[in-house]
């Protein structure tokens, strides 16, 4: 496998050679600093340019042509990566070595319909507009039927209200009903003139690729400082805050802010990455055998790591009675990683369960592109860079960093009946 990045004018072009997959990928990151009342704007954007274009003005008639490129698949994304909004335009299709000559250049032409001819017509427009906005409508008025992601939203609301952390990645409903056509189009040629532009392409691709992205993708995005995209704390917190709200299912949704203080690069790309595993991460990890395995207090639990947020985040489904002893044991085990209760055997299993993980990416391309877009953000190296990496962490990294990890916002969405 082969990784270059061209540094163009207008984006960054980064080149993936790889003989292993029959397809190639291609996905194009627009990215900005967020800002809150732009969130469900810039999703419904996302949506609106990916159902149809001038050229396939109907969503049948851009699905009749993917048909006719061997059933290429072309989709969007939207998300928050610390302090930036991000979405992506992905396009995967078989390599023409394995279907016709002339398949790269009509794929990407596809793609490039996509980003340049986005369908404002107001006649044609009209259908998509209503079915976009009926469907988003639904998807936000649902948000609380999922109880735990609903109760991760709701704690970090709770945590910092101000921070980008808090904001919805699903948007907001009082912001989508403000959403016109007039308003879509300005806000399309701000993407489009200002986004940092990351392309990405991987598969058996040759050097002629580098052309061809420029004629088919000719943006003219002017060159502006970049936000450091890692969000840091300024306090630390030094007593945790509990926020209980009710709700009408069986079983309690917890969800557990910590916060994490300044980390070296080491720590939060390897050390942060082991003392998640063993804490929280896994049927081996503390959380797992001592919480829901010995101690039967939960249906489900588990931490994630949010890197660029700094955060790590615990979720738990409990029954409601269980919540302080469900507490306790999340500060002991948090206690007991700062009094380096934990072995060598421990940060070898998940030393091991890491690089196996990273092995696994290998073998799906949207994987490979992900790793890559982290080697750009966090400073990361390359697959069997961090597979080095990871071994040098010591038993002496792992307490130190621990003790930089602090509960900060505690919530219960409180069900009504028993743990199943």
């Amino acid at each position: 496998m082969e990784y270059k990045v061209i540094d163009k004018t207008s984006y960054k072009l980064h080149l993936i050679k790889t003989n292993k997959f029959k397809t190639v990928t291609v996905r194009i990151c627009f990215r900005d600093e967020i800002k809150k009342d732009e969130i469900t704007l810039r999703n419904f954007l996302a949506s609106f340019m990916t159902y149809s274009t001038g050229t396939y003005k109907t969503k049948r008639d851009l699905i009749l042509k993917t048909q006719d490129l061997y059933a290429a698949s072309i989709y969007n994304r939207s998300y928050r990566s610390g302090r930036y909004s991000v979405f992506n335009f992905y396009l995967s299709f078989l390599n023409e070595k394995y279907t016709e000559e002339g398949m790269l250049d009509s794929s990407l032409k596809l793609l490039s319909d996509v980003i340049f001819n986005p369908n404002f017509d107001e006649i044609s427009s009209k259908e998509a507009y209503n079915y976009l906005m009926e469907t988003a409508i639904k998807r936000l008025e649902s948000i609380k039927e999922n109880g735990n992601n609903y109760s991760v939203i709701r704690m970090l609301e709770e945590m910092d209200k101000d921070m980008p952390y808090s904001y919805r990645d699903i948007g907001y409903l009082e912001d989508l009903k403000n959403i016109s056509v007039d308003k879509l189009k300005k806000y399309y040629k701000k993407v489009i003139n200002s986004s940092l532009i990351d392309i990405y392409i991987i598969g058996d691709i040759d050097k002629s690729i580098g052309e061809k992205i420029e004629k088919y993708f000719p943006f003219n995005t002017y060159k502006h400082n970049k936000v450091d995209q890692i969000i840091y704390h300024d306090k630390m917190p030094k007593r945790s805050k509990i926020i209980k709200e009710s709700d009408n299912n069986n079983q309690s949704k917890l969800s557990i802010g910590c916060k994490i203080d300044t980390l070296t690069e080491f720590e939060r790309n390897y050390v942060l990455t082991l003392y998640n595993m063993i804490l929280g991460s896994g049927s081996e990890s503390k959380f797992f055998q001592i919480i829901r395995e010995k101690n039967s207090l939960a249906y489900y639990v588990y931490s994630s790591l949010n890197k660029l947020d700094s955060l790590m985040i615990i979720r738990a489904g409990i029954a409601k009675e269980n919540f302080d002893k469900t507490i306790k044991l999340v500060k002991d085990l948090m206690k007991e990683m700062e009094n380096g209760k934990f072995t060598e055997e421990n940060i070898n299993v998940a030393c091991e369960n890491y690089i196996s993980m990273l092995s696994e990416v290998e073998d799906n391309p949207d994987a490979i592109v992900e790793t890559y877009l982290a080697k750009d953000l966090l400073n990361l190296g390359d697959i069997e860079e961090r597979k080095e990496e990871i071994r040098k962490v010591t038993k002496e990294d792992i307490v130190n960093l621990s003790k930089k990890v602090k509960i900060d916002t505690i919530f219960l969405l409180e069900g009504d009946g028993q743990l199943e």
